[in-house]
C-alpha cells in the first residue's frame, strides 16, 4: 500500500486507543468451520449486534444447518427481521453455500477443512458459491486459526473517512496491509473493536441527518411470532 509507513502508524494508534477504551475482547472460536460461515454471511450488511440476536433466532426455529439448507427463502427473511436487497442477497447465499456443502461432503459440516493447511481450506471456502470475501476471512479467523481481518464496507468506509488506510487503496489491499500491522494473536480483538468503532460512527451520522448509504425499501418482519409458529406446530406433530 502506498505511504504505508505513515498509515502504520495511524494503525497502531488506532489500535491502542480502542484497546484502552474498550478494554478486553471475548474471544469467539467456533468448532463447526460451517456455522462460522453462516454467521459470517448473516453478519456482513447488517451490525455485529443485530448479526447475534439473527443467530439466536436461527438456532431458535432451525433444527441444524441442514433444516437452514433446506428452508425457504422468506423463512430466513423472517429470521433476519426486515425484507430488504441486502437480507435477500444474505438469505440466497445461505441457501447456496449449504446446498454446495451438502452437495460436496453429502452433509452440512465442513470438519474436513480443520484436517487441511491453512491454504487448501482457503482455497475451498473461496470456491463456494455463496461465499463472499467477508465470509471466508470471518470462517479463517474464528474456525480455523487463520491471520485474517474480514472488513465490511462500512469498516472500510471509516478507515478511509479517518484517513487511516490510502483512500485509493482496494478492499484486499486494505486487508493485505491490515493482516501487516496486526498479529494473528491479535486479529480477532482487532475486528471486533474496528467493528464496533465504525459501527458507532456510522450510527452517529446517520442520526445527523447524514447519509452513509442509500438504504432500500425495507419491510419488517416479526421473527419471535414465527419461531413460536414453529415451535407449536412441531409441538403438534409429536402428539
Amino acid at each position: 500500500m502506498k505511504n504505508s509507513k505513515e498509515y502504520s502508524k495511524k494503525v497502531q494508534k488506532l489500535y491502542r486507543s480502542l484497546r484502552s477504551k474498550h478494554g478486553k475482547v471475548e474471544r469467539i472460536s467456533y468448532e463447526e468451520p460451517a456455522e462460522a460461515l453462516v454467521h459470517g454471511i448473516i453478519s456482513e450488511h447488517i451490525k455485529q449486534r443485530s448479526a447475534n440476536s439473527a443467530m439466536k433466532r436461527f438456532g431458535d426455529y432451525f433444527v441444524d444447518l441442514n433444516d437452514l439448507r433446506v428452508s425457504r427463502i422468506e423463512e430466513i427473511l423472517e429470521m433476519l427481521g426486515e425484507d430488504t436487497c441486502a437480507t435477500r442477497q444474505t438469505a440466497s447465499a445461505l441457501t447456496k453455500v449449504l446446498r454446495n456443502i451438502f452437495n460436496e461432503y453429502h452433509r452440512v459440516s465442513l470438519e474436513d477443512l480443520k484436517k487441511m493447511g491453512k491454504r487448501p481450506a482457503r482455497h475451498v471456502l473461496e470456491k463456494m458459491e455463496g461465499a463472499s470475501v467477508f465470509a471466508v476471512d470471518y470462517v479463517m479467523l474464528t474456525a480455523l486459526q487463520g491471520h485474517a481481518i474480514p472488513l465490511t464496507a462500512t469498516m472500510t468506509a471509516y478507515l478511509k473517512k479517518n484517513e487511516l488506510v490510502y483512500p485509493e487503496a482496494d478492499d484486499k489491499q486494505i486487508e493485505g496491509f491490515l493482516a501487516k500491522q496486526i498479529s494473528a494473536r491479535n486479529a480477532y480483538e482487532f475486528y471486533v473493536l474496528l467493528r464496533e468503532a465504525s459501527e458507532l460512527a456510522a450510527a452517529r451520522a446517520g442520526r445527523r441527518g447524514k447519509t452513509v448509504g442509500k438504504k432500500s425499501p425495507k419491510r419488517k418482519i416479526k421473527a419471535k411470532k414465527a419461531v413460536r409458529k414453529r415451535k407449536k406446530a412441531a409441538a403438534k406433530q409429536k402428539k
